[in-house]
């Protein structure tokens, strides 16, 4: 009897509504789902490959144990019980942070993953944490620690309601948003275009985004603090900063202008490549738009001054008025608070061994990995687990974290396929898939444009005897504990009462008070009316609680002052750090990523529906840069940088400035023992094979992935590969 059940789509943070429709227990489809408050119908390419990694034969389902290059398959008693030895053994022989965790992406798409990590983590009582956040999003979230109080208050463009509004290195046609949740950014945009209003692209490339806005700048890679200091020099230097009410609650000001003040449009033009008047016209423009606003992802969190750069979109949107107020950078409300269920953020408790980075929320620098596992003494890692991660594609010199891999001592791996970086593990857990288990998207409801709350049921039952990431996470904890014979009575009594009821129920029991404590709830007490599960999940196409509100300073994360600090001292020093590079930029090439629209991370290439079509995975270069290189279209190239080189097929194509090449990201589908069969058909080349893990910003720990030198040269035999 066909059905169908609604859900959120758990693939990227726009997490749209979707409609599975199941017949005879299988999917027939996915398709957006129309009631859906935030997505309204709107559905991307890779929902509809849900079906295709829910069937995929790649994926693992069962336990596997490695035995020299061979897989064979275990039961899950004897899976936990060898990986609970394995770690325990070498943290006996060389100390608790000689076992290393790192977290992938997809894991804070998974209510049961998040809510149960801690149960490893503390296992494990390892120092040495890592994730896929110090390679794309700690410079953001460090300027929200030092600013505001905590690094989970994150400010989000007000994008239905500006007026202007200026997107500074991000694709969020492609993306669908990044730290901003905001389904069909491309109708979002364009709304703000029919309502009278701008959209703005300053961008290396002429975007997907820039394609549909109504002006695109050019800007040299990495430059973006210089551009942004430049705007923000021209609203002091023109008596046009608008403090409005954060007047009374804001210090630093007067250290915010004098740090800027060098930064002129004529200083800085020559090196981002925009014409001062072009700058000054930009600065006038936000400044008087009746709403405007500033949002800036990827490529101002990828370079070498990430955190500075991040600061300074928040300054621009802080002084020009156009913080806190509708249409301007405001903060959700999200119905489950996970700011204040935390512990506050933290920095600095200790440093990295290996780069003296400071750690930020328990991790730190990813692109250190590799260091950490080869470099001896105190600390050195011997041991691994990863869950949902795959830094050899990830990370900077895959290649390099590839070969440290293969010299540990013992790995474990949470995923559900064998790929670049679990081919490594002893030891494989693979997980349910994303429609097998209940889902509440907690962490994107922190970013989310539109407060719309959504529970997510299983819209299949699991294989029998497979576990979820939950299940996994408490059963490989337990484990642990049982292994060393040592464990807290808390614990030992938390980890008794998980497996009696089962994670599921857990983490809706969680669910459940969290929702009740919130902004929405009835503070526990239950004779008032409030926001309950039992509603959230009788409301199948999700809830829609109204726009982001201004909250200054109510909403501000508990500190001394409950004051925004606007000059932390940390980065008003690195402006000294910054002023050097106004100098003109060094010739030759500099190398970015890519977006590709029916791409997500690296195992999303193993899914038939979304690598059908032409090679994606090809250079683009400019015109004027190919034919000074006597490089043609189609032609094979040598890239290289300073720690790596490939060969790949060129696009000649002005869509990118003069001196920029640009390559997408999570190919590299090569080496033996991989079971990824479609992926491997399309395995191109991994761009972080070029990028250096000793380029990182160094306030933040965040890798250096754009603006990479690198040389390009035609291959002396080229092969001619249909790219046009």
């Amino acid at each position: 009897m066909p059905s169908v059940v609604y859900r959120t789509c758990t693939l990227c943070e726009a997490c749209c509504g979707i409609a599975v429709h199941l017949d005879g227990g299988r999917i027939s489809g996915i398709t957006g789902d129309e009631q859906d408050p935030a997505s309204r119908g709107y559905v991307c390419a890779k929902a509809a490959a849900l079906r295709d990694l829910h069937e995929d034969p790649d994926r693992l389902r069962y336990p596997m144990r490695r035995t020299g290059s061979a897989w064979h398959r275990i039961g899950w008693k004897e899976a936990f019980a060898e990986a609970a030895a394995g770690l325990a053994a070498v943290q006996r022989e060389h100390g608790n942070d000689a076992a290393a965790i790192y977290f992938g992406e997809p894991f804070v798409h998974n209510l049961g993953a998040l809510l149960f990590a801690d149960a490893l983590t503390g296992a494990l009582a390892t120092r040495k944490r890592f994730s896929a956040n110090s390679l794309d999003q700690f410079p953001k979230q460090l300027v929200s620690h030092w600013m505001y109080g905590s690094g989970l208050f994150v400010s989000v463009p007000d994008v239905d309601r500006t007026d202007y509004m200026l997107i500074v290195g991000a694709n969020p046609v492609v993306s669908n948003g990044s730290l901003m949740t905001a389904p069909n950014m491309k109708l979002r945009l364009q709304e703000i275009r029919r309502r009278g209003g701008k959209v703005v692209v300053i961008d290396p490339r002429h975007s997907e985004t820039a394609r549909i806005a109504d002006e695109h700048h050019f800007v040299r890679p990495g430059t973006d603090a210089l551009l942004l200091a430049a705007l923000i020099q021209c609203l002091f230097a023109q008596g046009r900063v608008r403090m409005r009410h954060l007047d009374s609650i804001a210090d630093g000001l007067d250290a915010v202008e004098k740090a800027v003040a060098d930064f002129t449009p004529e200083a800085v033009a020559d090196r981002v490549g925009i014409a001062a008047e072009t700058i000054r016209g930009l600065a006038h423009a936000f400044a008087d738009a009746p709403s405007a606003v500033c949002y800036g992802r990827m490529g101002t969190s990828t370079v070498a001054f990430g955190t500075t750069t991040n600061w300074l979109v928040e300054i621009l949107n802080i002084v020009s008025g156009n913080f806190d107020r509708a249409g301007g950078a405001m903060f959700p409300n999200p119905p489950v608070d996970v700011m204040r269920l935390q512990p506050p953020t933290e920095r600095g408790r200790w440093v990295s061994r290996v780069s003296g980075t400071a750690e930020f929320m328990g991790e730190v620098p990813a692109a250190t990995l590799a260091r950490e596992i080869e470099t001896g003494g105190a600390g050195q890692v011997h041991a691994l687990v990863t869950l949902a991660g795959n830094p050899v594609l990830s990370s900077p010199a895959g290649h390099h974290l590839s070969d440290a891999l293969g010299r540990l001592d013992f790995m474990v791996a949470i995923d559900f396929y064998l790929n670049e970086t679990t081919r490594h593990a002893d030891i494989i857990l693979p997980p349910t898939g994303p429609l097998e288990h209940e889902h509440f998207d907690m962490v994107f409801q922190l970013f989310a444009v539109r407060d719309t709350p959504h529970w997510s049921p299983a819209v299949l039952d699991p294989a029998p005897d497979t576990r979820s990431d939950a299940d996994i996470l408490v059963e490989l904890a337990a484990a642990l504990y049982r292994t060393r014979g040592a464990v807290g009575r808390a614990t030992a009594l938390a980890l008794k009462a998980i497996d009696a009821m089962g994670s599921a129920r857990v983490a809706r029991r969680v669910l459940d008070v969290a929702l009740r404590a919130g902004p929405y709830g009835n503070g526990l007490r239950p004779w008032k009316p409030g926001l309950t599960l039992k509603q959230l999940r009788e409301a199948e196409h999700g809830i829609d609680l109204g726009p982001m509100r201004p909250c200054m300073p109510d909403r501000l994360p508990a500190r001394a002052s409950r004051r925004i600090d606007l000059a932390p001292h940390e980065l008003v020093a690195d402006m000294h750090r910054l002023r050097p590079t106004l100098r003109p930029a060094p010739p030759g090439l500099v190398l970015i990523g890519r977006r590709e629209p029916r791409t997500l991370n690296s195992w999303s290439h193993n899914l038939p529906s979304l690598v059908t079509g032409t090679n994606r995975c090809v250079l683009h270069m400019n015109p004027a840069d190919a034919e000074a290189r006597a490089i043609g279209p189609g032609d094979q190239v040598r890239i290289s940088s300073r720690v790596g080189a490939l060969e790949v097929a060129v696009r000649v194509t002005d869509t990118v400035a003069a001196g920029v090449v640009a390559l997408p990201h999570g190919y590299g589908h090569r080496g033996n023992g991989l079971r990824l069969r479609v992926a491997a058909e399309h395995a191109g080349v991994s761009m972080n094979d070029l990028t250096d893990p000793a380029e990182i910003d160094p306030l933040s720990g965040n890798a250096v992935l754009s603006g990479i030198a690198v040389d390009v040269e035609r291959c002396t035999a080229p092969s001619r590969t249909g790219v046009e």
